[in-house]
This record gives C-alpha cells, structure tokens and sequence, in this order.
C-alpha cells in the first residue's frame, strides 16, 4: 500500500457550513445484526494507520467470516490525521450511503473525530441505519450518531485491534446473536493480571444494582464535547468512562468539568473501565489514580463499580451506547438488558 502525505490547507468552501442538527431526541434505531459473508466498511475517520495495521484490521475481520470494503482514504496521512476533514468525511459518508456495506468498523482511534461533528450528514445515516463501531477518539461519532440519529452504536475494538478469544466472544453474543440479554463478566485474563497490577483490580466505588440507558466512553473525549451541540447529558444515563495515559490530576480536571457540564449528579450509575498509565508519577505530589476518583464521584452518591473490561486493553468487551443496561456492584457485573440489534 502506498502512503501519501497531505499537507495542503482544506478548501476555504468545502467546510464551510455545519451541518444542521436534526431532533434532539430522536427515537431509537436498532442496526441490523451482522451475518457471516457481511462487508464491512473499515475506515480511519481519526489518526493515520499503518499498512500493517490496515492488514490486521482485514484479518480481524475474515476470521469472523465477513468481507472488506476498505474506504478511498485509508491510506492517507495528514499530519496527526487520516488525510484531510474531508478525506475521512468522504469515506463516512460514502460508507452510510454503500447498499452493499453492511456494517462500518474503524481501524483506528487517535485524534481527528471531533474536527468532523458539525459537517456529519445526519440524515443520511438516519435513512441507512449501519452498525458502527470503534473505541478511544471514536467516542465522539459514537455519542454524536446515538444523539443526532437514535442510531445504536458499538463501543468495542477497534478492526485493528487485538482479537482474543474473550473480544471474539463479545462481539459474536452482542453483534451475530443480537442476545437480547447479556452478562458482562470480567475477562478472567483481566482478573489475573489483577493479582500483579493494580489497574485490572475490580473495585467497587459504591455500592448498589440500578438499570439505565448506557453512554459514555473515553474521558478525554467527552470532557471535550462539553460545551458543544454534541455534549453529554448524563441525566438517567449508565455512563460508562475509561481512558489512557491522563495522570490523575487530568482525570480530576475532566471529571470536575464534567460535573460542571453535564449533569453527572443525574446519572443513574458508573462503570469505569480498565485506565491504563493513568498513575501519577513516582514521587509526584499527587493522589493516585483511585483517590482521584473517589474524590470526584463518591459523593455523587451512585453506583460506580471499577476496573470492567474495557478501555485501552486487549480484552475489551462490547458496550452499545443507547440500550438499557443494570449494574450489579455486589455481583459485579454489567447486564445488557436488550438486543442491541434488529
């Protein structure tokens, strides 16, 4: 494969003008699950991929028995990003508008998503309901498409990701089988680890068993929305929160605008995923990790059970932003309580 750099400035008309938000709450809308012989769209709608890592993310996706459909962009590299905000734009859209892509899965995170929010085409990925799905910068289009559209979208690895057996369980119960109810257990990779490293250790922050609709994702992303057309609202909400390499007064700093923005007091419960490298330095004036959220969500007087399988980890389970779930901190599992797929 080719790499090509892209250096010029965006065409001054191309970006121009936002596209309009279309209901504030639209009503919810259930993907079609995913079949063997399905093509999948893979795109790279953040940063840049390498050959490798486009190949990996083409086997991830044979070994579950789909085909590829790889967008034009791919390839493209402009600066910290796939290509141009119109580049990665193009390949979205074109992959909602393909009749013969079945589903859309990004190759990677990174960072760009944000920069594509206000110029998304809504309505067309209204009209072409597609299972979508990725993690870390995804965040944004994961939140934005459930916000603008209903869409049900999957908060999962990335097609370029590792896929042990524990992802390809998930994935299979949740997108092939569409089961309408599914108990999330840690990976028991997850729960060995626990025994070496502190950050796999499951924790319950609060306790208590309470249903609600699941939002959320990657910290970073969300503190960063706050304030735009696409915030969060955590009101009623199962948020779930995870994110990678934030010490923990960055993690305090987000969380503390998020209490500022977006109702975090109102949300029914929190799952916190696995934070990897989130630790202070040694011998840094600082709390750790735990006591940075503890201090920030203990007396949001809630459910918050600690250390789940997900984030920037190899056994991460599969999250569907938009269906009702039930923590069970005394269990300590997450119940998806419906199908997330038609």
């Amino acid at each position: 494969m080719k790499r090509r750099t892209f250096t010029q400035r965006i065409p001054a008309l191309a970006l121009a003008t936002p596209i309009l938000s279309i209901s504030s709450q639209p009503s919810i809308v259930k993907p079609k699950k995913l079949k063997k012989g399905d093509t999948i769209g893979l795109i790279t709608p953040g940063s840049s991929i390498s050959e490798e890592g486009v190949e990996k993310g083409i086997t991830n996706m044979e070994q579950l028995g789909l085909k590829v459909k790889l967008g034009k962009h791919v390839d493209k590299v402009n600066g910290s990003t796939a290509g141009t905000d119109e580049q990665r734009l193009e390949d979205l859209h074109r992959m909602f508008e393909d009749e013969n892509v079945d589903a859309i899965w990004c190759l990677r995170g990174g960072y760009g998503c944000t920069r594509l929010l206000p110029y998304i085409n809504y309505d067309l990925i209204k009209s072409n309901p597609k299972v979508f799905i990725g993690y870390s910068d995804i965040t944004a289009l994961l939140q934005a498409f459930f916000q603008k559209t209903g869409l049900i979208t999957f908060h999962a690895p990335t097609a370029a990701s590792t896929f042990t057996k524990y992802v390809e369980q998930e994935i299979k119960k949740v997108l092939f089988k569409g089961k309408a109810t599914w108990k999330i257990k840690s990976a028991k990779a997850n729960l060995k680890k626990a025994e070496e490293e502190e950050a796999f250790q499951l924790e319950v922050l609060q306790s208590g068993k309470v249903s609600g609709q699941l939002a959320g994702g990657n910290l970073s992303l969300l503190s960063a929305m706050a304030g735009t057309d696409f915030a969060l609202d955590a009101t009623d909400k199962l948020l779930f929160l995870e994110d990678v390499g934030e010490k923990p007064y960055r993690v305090d700093r987000m969380l503390t605008q998020l209490r500022q923005s977006a109702n975090l007091d109102q949300a029914k419960g929190i799952v916190s995923g696995i934070w990897s490298d989130c630790e202070a330095s040694p011998n840094a004036r600082s709390l750790t990790l735990m006591e940075t959220l503890q201090d920030r969500l203990l007396d949001l007087n809630i459910p918050i059970l600690h250390g789940v399988s997900f984030g920037h980890i190899e056994n991460q389970c599969v999250l569907p932003v938009g269906v009702e779930a039930e923590l069970d901190t005394e269990k300590q599992i997450l119940t998806l309580l419906e199908s997330a797929v038609s």
